[in-house]
């Protein structure tokens, strides 16, 4: 179905509003990041919610009205006293008064006349401001709105304030947004008459009306009745477009599994330690999954280092068994290559064909590793995305597993799911997602989580000091590594930067080889594949004692030996970063450390992130925290990948409506699947409202 006309007002471009000239379309694409080669529209100024309001009811006398109130006062002006001539500094004074004292209004470089006009000598004018004192008299410099008595109406007393942009002035922005509204059209509702009677939940429209053209402050709060319709609204269409794409993954075109449990017995019985209970109940779940008859589609999370690959290859060896293939999909080269030198001998003593594809392998050995999948040979393919080239044509794909999810958002998820027609598809990451964020991203998958650490893990001492202590961590750094010991000096950023004021990679690096010469070597993401590949096998191999490193190395590099983590400039790292980090030590028998260095000043937000690292090891506990430090969008890198970061919903305030969207969605797919009828189009929508629209066409006939 076609976008439903009456949405067409919304979807106009900015350009075709009255009073928006090509200067400031540009602006605004610019400011609410309008795909390239489209314009902002109508839609993206609606959905820009107000931060706040500012109060303008405070109606008094000049007598009542005290330092720092915003206040609304009808003043009889009575002088005009300009700057003195060259001295430009100086401000313009207005003297006013009303039957209750005497006030001055202040403008600094008022040149041209125009305060004269606006505000004539014996009139009587209304000025609204904030209040303060000078020589102990009365001010309110530059006013926000000085109206004549007679356009007393247009004076917002409830004045939304909205975030802006380098050159976009809040009269302009409100203007238009009170243009727009004024263009919603009446639209059908998709909620049921009993939840908006249960909740005193407002139409659509008057929601956005009052949240936009407030009357009192409460018309925008964000837990009123208004903010709260709206946020439930951008969960719903959020929610309902995850479980099309979800029915459409598992719509019945799966392949109901049998095992005979032989290649799993030989896995398990070569894996070089037993498996923990977490995992062998994961591995339970997913093999239910695989033997039913719709497809999988599971997320795995665990935390650093809990055995997810383990899992999988469980897994990939179930699937083997009932006669297909699978493929493992990693997001750099680095890390497939180490998820194919980790399973590679398991497999060959259980006898399972496995190979790795990468981008720039010999011609021959890709065509030798290509014909071993089309013939079926190879049960498992390891590779990034370049498995899913067209030249690679396997046999029987019946499964794929994705490691680290938040690269790969729900459109690479059904790309995947076109290359085996029955694939069934687990998706492992490292990154434990709090529950809102789960339903939020991956509210199509199902989930299993592994809490234990596999046995053997070490716990990881963790310090924060500030940098200025630098010599004495040199020494004792110093004395570590003569020991034997290996480690990760993590930076930002990798060269040096005009506007931070940070220490970049290639800096410290530069510092350390005066002390450590050829003992250390840098990595970062600029370099070459292969030039990074090169350092890290001198690393692994022990050839190196300290490795300076950009957050390249976040995502699994596994340097057993490795048991210092120095991480400068922590403050600006995210906690699931830390976290990320820190795991890449105390994967070996010895105690491992992580150092955490600040520079002052250190921000409030920033000392409670690195005492939350210092406090726990737990990956689900730094989540949680997370979310609450720093809200949702930032989280799973969503800012860079087009996940869905919310405009109307704020998480904190309207976590709880998630989950009602959640399983108000479930149900309503379940009694109508096919979104038909006055109901289903109103969901309809509803979904183009909120651009979910990429869902529609997976809308299955009842």
């Amino acid at each position: 179905m076609p976008r439903p006309a009456l949405l067409d007002p919304l979807f106009r471009s900015l350009r075709s509003i009255k009073g928006v000239g090509p200067q400031l379309a540009a602006l605004l694409t610019r400011f609410f990041g309008a795909p390239d080669g489209q314009d902002a529209i109508a839609l993206d100024v609606l959905m820009h919610m107000p931060s706040g309001v500012v109060d303008r009811r405070r109606m008094v006398g000049i007598a009542e009205a005290y330092l720092g109130q915003v206040v609304t006062l009808k003043l009889h002006i009575d002088r005009h006293q300009p700057p003195p001539r060259g001295k430009p500094n100086v401000p313009h004074r207005i003297f006013a008064h009303d039957e209750t004292g005497d006030i001055q209004l202040v403008y600094f470089r008022a040149q041209g006349g125009w305060v004269e006009k606006t505000l004539p000598v014996g009139e009587e004018r209304y000025v609204s401001g904030e209040i303060g004192f000078f020589n102990g008299e009365k001010q309110i410099t530059h006013p926000d709105y000085v109206v004549e008595p007679a356009q007393f109406a247009t004076l917002p007393l409830v004045e939304p304030v909205y975030p802006l942009t380098h050159g976009l002035s809040s009269k302009v922005l409100v203007k238009l947004v009170r243009q727009i509204v004024q263009s919603v059209p009446e639209l059908p509702e998709w909620i049921p008459a009993s939840t908006k009677a249960r909740f005193h939940w407002p139409d659509f429209y008057a929601a956005m009306q009052s949240v936009h053209i407030p009357e009192t402050p409460a018309d925008a709060e964000l837990w009123g009745p208004n903010r709260m319709r709206l946020a439930y609204d951008e969960y719903l269409a959020g929610q309902l477009a995850l479980l099309l794409v979800r029915s459409s993954l598992t719509a019945a075109r799966g392949v109901a599994r049998s095992f005979t449990g032989e290649l799993t017995a030989r896995v398990e019985a070569n894996l070089p330690f037993s498996l923990t209970d977490g995992q062998r109940e994961a591995i339970e779940e997913i093999k239910r999954d695989l033997a039913a008859p719709d497809r999988m589609s599971r997320l795995l999370q665990g935390d650093v280092g809990s055995g997810k690959t383990v899992v999988a290859l469980m897994a990939m060896a179930a699937v083997a068994e009932s006669g297909a293939q699978s493929s493992l999909m990693a997001p750099t080269e680095l890390l497939a290559a180490q998820h194919f030198r980790t399973l590679k001998p398991i497999c060959e003593a259980a006898d399972l064909g496995i190979v790795l594809l990468t981008g720039k392998m010999a011609a021959a050995e890709r065509r030798a590793a290509l014909a071993g999948i089309e013939n079926g040979e190879i049960a498992i393919a390891v590779g990034t995305h370049a498995l899913f080239q067209s030249d690679v044509a396997f046999r029987n794909l019946g499964l794929t597993v994705v490691d680290e999810q938040h690269r790969f958002g729900v459109h690479q998820r059904l790309a995947l799911s076109e290359k085996g027609r029955d694939t069934d598809l687990l998706v492992m990451t490292a990154t434990p997602i709090p529950r809102t964020l789960v339903l939020t991203h991956f509210g199509d998958m199902a989930v299993s989580v592994l809490k234990d650490k596999p046995r053997g893990r070490q716990p990881i001492d963790t310090a924060v000091m500030s940098i200025a202590d630098y010599d004495r961590i040199i020494a004792r750094l110093k004395a570590r590594l003569d020991e034997g010991a290996q480690a990760f000096w993590v930076c930002p950023l990798v060269e040096e930067s005009e506007v931070l004021q940070v220490v970049s990679a290639e800096d410290r690096f530069a510092e350390l080889k005066k002390i450590f010469g050829d003992r250390v070597a840098l990595v970062h993401g600029r370099m070459s594949a292969a030039a990074k590949q090169e350092v890290m096998a001198r690393f692994q191999a022990d050839d190196l004692k300290l490795l300076v490193a950009t957050t390249v190395i976040e995502v699994g590099v596994d340097v057993p030996n490795a048991s210092i983590m120095i991480i400068e400039h922590a403050e600006r790292f995210g906690l699931a970063q830390l976290h990320q980090l820190r795991g890449r030590v105390g994967r070996g028998s010895n105690r491992s450390a992580c150092l955490l260095l600040y520079k002052e000043p250190l921000s409030e937000t920033a000392k409670a992130r690195l005492d939350t690292i210092k406090s726990t090891e737990d990956g689900f506990v730094i989540a949680e925290r997370d979310l609450e430090l720093r809200g949702q969008g930032d989280l799973l890198g969503t800012r860079q990948s087009g996940m869905p970061g919310y405009r109307l919903a704020v998480p904190d305030v309207h976590r709880h409506l998630l989950e009602w969207a959640h399983d108000d969605a479930a149900a309503t797919l379940e009694r109508n699947p096919g979104l038909t009828g006055p109901d289903g189009e109103a969901l309809r929508t509803l979904l183009y409202l909120f651009r979910k629209d990429l869902a529609i066409p997976l809308i299955r006939a009842g």
